[in-house]
């Protein structure tokens, strides 16, 4: 036997929610099949199957009798027009020929019922008939690979019955109707992937290549990594890279959010998509094209388009049982009043066929994740990325917002403000913190071996890698043994510090300064203070939350003098002084007072991201922030986060409005159509109507700007 294999398709003609559950439920039936994962917002299906038993062939002409059109799948986040028949021209696809061709065979039988008057009827039968194939054949071939309540059985039982009872021309109409309804339901759908679309549209095709010294047209995609291009002024940049020569101002926008131009020179980063404005830049490629920034958001925004939030997964289980149970009720519409009140069969099997189209779920059951994709699109246009519709409902209902300090609420670019020696030359004491700090990714690490390459000052060499205790100390062996650089907790903990020492890091600490200890054996050496500024938009950022009307707190393993400081000139309640293990309980206690969003810089605050209801992960691109926690803030701003409040409350809001459409529209026709005040081929706009309206208003969060003042 052989091993089980992935295989991704393309899907054409999935267009919601119970298109996917009938693909799904045809795949799992099939034998030797083990996951399957079908996608409505991407259209596409993967499916891990062992084709030894069931081969590619037979998916392919599996998916192709349940009405749909099979291909092997595109590249991650392409979505050519080629493979979506709505992207054309709409009289193109399958669902606008069948349009055209149930509009032709209605409008021949209307004329025929007037050149023919005796004959009037069979002219709507046959049109009728005609309309009705491919539907009835969806239906048959969705009952016999498990999906027997579809909305194509429903509209196959009304057809029938109404041609049954000799309302031929209203059975004809209602298939004319249920054809367009399902046309504009693929354009409305077609319009929501274009939001992911736009994205992949950023990357340049071509590039230019530099090799021995000349310059050669390729295509973007052949690009490796660490080949050398050339990103002219206008240029978009093909992909990941690092500048090599040159200076210039790049707009990041497409990527980021970010409307302000950064400089770039030498050193710098720069992604894929971003347009360079008036420099010509050198630039050295980092990622292929495939794993490129742009590439890697619009993988993950169709990874959590996706998933299913809560809501829709609730919605989905109502439909599983309420569609059987409105056809059950539709019945007893037909038999109960001429049973029990001698009713006219007639009229009541007519309100019957009429309640069965009434009942169709689609507009349910398309109302949360077609509001869910938008609006994750829609962030993800405007550098919010969140990771699926759990996330993105959670961000909603947060009652806190928690925020580390060094790198979320401050720049994250500590400088040395002061060393104090407290035993030698204050060189030495700068020497020697540096040579420990040397392989450190930490902030203040970074800066002090900064501070002694600025004095000129020589680093002595350190044997072996520093070892690291959370929240107290960094200790390597150096020649003159072993050395530390930790809190002045954990030193005075280790008995190091005077009483003339403490009163000098409280000083230092009184004035905002994050102060480390470096010891040497048991000898304290000397005290490095650092000082961290606060974002420039951190102050407003916190501001827009409290008028969300949310909590905000700072937890900080900094001491509790500088905590207290930045906290005061921020406005935001603060903990400080918290290990690893006190931060992620500080989070247990304000769990309780509802959902909690932590955000942190994705890297040191992994534990805290995870711990939280939902985790945000601020950085500006780069990997961390795009692979840690459930949503990231590109931007890389303290505004992002009320951002991501306002769209995960407007994507709320909206998923309720189409609730209410979908089940308003229906409720409304019910009683029309139980007191006889509904027509049979007015009963479908019950369905189609909302189903129109439902998703017409989710695509209107594509447009909808978080950053905007509340009106």
């Amino acid at each position: 036997m052989a091993a089980a294999s992935t295989l991704k398709l393309r899907i054409e003609g999935m267009d919601c929610g119970s298109c996917a559950s009938k693909i799904e439920t045809a795949m799992r039936r099939l034998p030797g099949v083990a996951e399957v994962d079908v996608r409505v917002a991407a259209s596409t299906m993967s499916i891990t199957v062992d084709e030894d038993r069931t081969s590619r062939e037979t998916i392919r002409t599996k998916i192709d009798s349940l009405g749909f059109k099979a291909s092997d799948s595109a590249s991650p986040g392409e979505t050519s027009s080629e493979n979506d028949g709505h992207d054309g021209a709409w009289h193109a696809s399958s669902k606008g020929r069948l349009v055209l061709a149930a509009g032709a065979l209605l409008a021949a039988a209307w004329g025929l019922s007037f050149a023919e008057p005796g004959w009037a009827e069979w002219p709507y039968v046959a049109a009728a008939a005609l309309g009705l194939v491919p539907i009835v054949r969806r239906a048959v071939m969705g009952a016999i690979n498990g999906t027997p309540f579809s909305i194509e059985t429903l509209m196959s039982v009304a057809a029938i019955g109404a041609i049954a009872i000799g309302e031929a021309p209203e059975a004809a109409v209602v298939v004319f109707l249920f054809a367009v309804g399902e046309l504009l339901e693929g354009v409305a759908a077609s319009r929501a992937r274009a939001g992911v679309r736009a994205l992949v549209d950023l990357i340049p095709r071509s590039a230019r290549r530099i090799r021995g010294g000349a310059i050669e047209t390729v295509p973007a995609s052949d690009l490796e990594v660490g080949d050398l291009v050339l990103v002219r002024p206008g240029d978009r940049i093909p992909s990941d890279g690092t500048v090599a020569s040159g200076t210039s101002e790049v707009n990041e926008a497409p990527i980021t959010g970010e409307s302000r131009a950064v400089l770039k020179e030498a050193g710098s980063d720069v992604y894929a998509g971003s347009v360079n404005a008036n420099g010509e830049l050198h630039v050295t490629i980092t990622k292929a094209a495939a794993d490129n920034t742009i590439a890697r958001i619009v993988h993950m925004v169709e990874e959590a388009q996706g998933s299913k939030a809560p809501t829709a997964r609730f919605i989905e289980r109502f439909s599983r049982w309420y569609t059987p149970s409105a056809m059950a009720f539709a019945l007893a519409v037909i038999v109960v009043p001429p049973l029990l009140v001698d009713g006219d069969w007639q009229t009541w099997i007519y309100r019957g066929l009429a309640v069965l189209l009434i009942a169709c779920p689609c507009a349910l059951v398309i109302s949360t994740p077609a509001a869910v994709a938008s609006g994750l699109a829609s962030g993800a246009r405007r550098g919010l990325l969140i990771k699926g519709g759990v996330a993105l409902e959670a961000l909603g209902r947060v009652k806190t917002v928690a925020f580390d300090k060094t790198g979320t609420l401050t720049e994250g670019r500590p400088k040395v403000v002061d060393v104090v020696a407290l035993d030698g030359a204050m060189e030495t004491v700068l020497a020697k913190a540096a040579a420990v700090e040397r392989s450190s990714s930490h902030p203040l690490g970074v800066a002090i071996v900064e501070e002694a390459e600025a004095r000129a000052i020589e680093i002595p060499r350190a044997f072996g890698g520093g070892t690291a205790v959370p929240g107290k100390a960094v200790t390597a062996r150096l020649s003159s043994g072993f050395v530390s650089v930790g809190s002045p907790r954990h030193a005075s903990e280790q008995g190091l510090l005077t009483p003339e020492a403490t009163e000098r890091v409280a000083a230092l600490e009184t004035e905002g300064a994050t102060v480390v200890v470096v010891s040497d054996g048991k000898r304290a050496l000397g005290l490095i203070a650092l000082k961290d500024r606060p974002r420039e938009d951190a102050r407003e950022g916190l501001a827009r939350l409290r008028d969300l009307g949310l909590h905000t707190v700072m937890l900080t393993g900094d001491n509790a003098r500088a905590a207290a400081a930045i906290a005061a000139d921020l406005g935001v309640a603060h903990s400080s002084e918290l290990l690893p293990d006190a931060k992620l309980k500080a989070i247990a206690s304000l769990r309780v007072g509802g959902p909690l969003a932590m955000v942190g810089d994705g890297v040191n605050d992994a534990p805290a991201l995870a711990a939280a209801s939902v985790g945000v992960a601020m950085g500006g691109g780069t990997d961390v922030a795009l692979e840690t926690a459930d949503a990231a803030l590109l931007k890389d701003r303290v505004g992002g986060v009320a951002e991501l409040v306002v769209l995960s409350r407007a994507t709320l809001s909206n998923i309720w409005v189409n609730v209410a459409l979908s089940l308003g529209l229906k409720g409304a026709f019910l009683v029309a159509t139980l007191i006889g005040a509904t027509p049979l081929w007015m009963a479908i706009l019950a369905d189609t109507g909302a189903t129109v309206l439902v998703t017409a208003n989710a695509l209107r969060l594509l447009r909808f700007d978080p950053s905007a003042p509340a009106r």
